[in-house]
């Protein structure tokens, strides 16, 4: 379990495998790798992903962990190569602050940037701010609420506004300088995990219904 609050940003450092069946992805962080026992879960870019190997180098470590072919399928996993860089974010501890909202880590479907503004300028005392529209798969458009909670490549946000399946989000200086959305450009794809809660009070009707 996480809350879409980025904690490092990895970056890959090695690919083995092929599209479809099982790929091993090597990840550089600055996570101290005392702390990262084998099985443990990190979300990586929003997937959760099991380390099955880790070890230390300088500045943090590397870990290693395995996308089967049902993440390849569903999220940009299959698209990452050396030099990607991903959103990192640890699983919670029981007592941890939830600062961003439930995220499972189990990715719904990829989306689309289609258009980025920038809203404050680069000379801002704060940093640069930008808005991002986004569109979404059909399928999951109806999950994505105004004011609600979205997570996309593993960062926790808040959706600002809804036209059918576009919907925009707004970033703010410290995000764009800790995540990957800093690097963010039209046409990117994005890992999307709609709202814990949408998705099973939608279950829920559609099992009233068919009742």
């Amino acid at each position: 379990m996480f809350t879409g609050i980025v904690t490092d940003v990895g970056e890959v450092a090695a690919v083995e495998g092929t599209q479809g069946t099982l790929k091993r992805l090597r990840i550089h962080s600055s996570y101290d790798p005392a702390t990262i026992a084998l099985g443990a879960s990190i979300a990586c870019g929003g997937p959760c992903l099991t380390v099955v190997a880790v070890g230390p180098r300088e500045g943090g470590c590397w870990f290693d962990v395995d996308a089967a072919a049902e993440t390849l399928e569903r999220t940009t996993v299959g698209d990452w190569q050396t030099g990607t860089r991903v959103n990192l974010e640890r699983s919670l501890k029981i007592g941890d602050e939830l600062g961003g909202h439930i995220v499972t880590g189990h990715v719904d479907g990829v989306a689309t940037i289609v258009a980025k503004e920038a809203i404050t300028a680069g000379d801002d005392p704060w940093g640069p701010t930008a808005r991002f529209t986004i569109k979404a798969p059909r399928a999951l458009a109806a999950f994505i609420a105004e004011k609600g909670s979205v997570c996309l490549d593993g960062t926790s946000l808040t959706v600002n506004s809804v036209n059918d399946d576009m919907f925009s989000v707004l970033i703010i200086p410290h995000t764009l300088a800790v995540t990957t959305w800093g690097e963010r450009q039209v046409g990117d794809r994005l890992n999307l995990e709609v709202d814990l809660m949408a998705r099973y009070a939608a279950r829920l009707a559609d099992a009233r219904r068919a009742e």
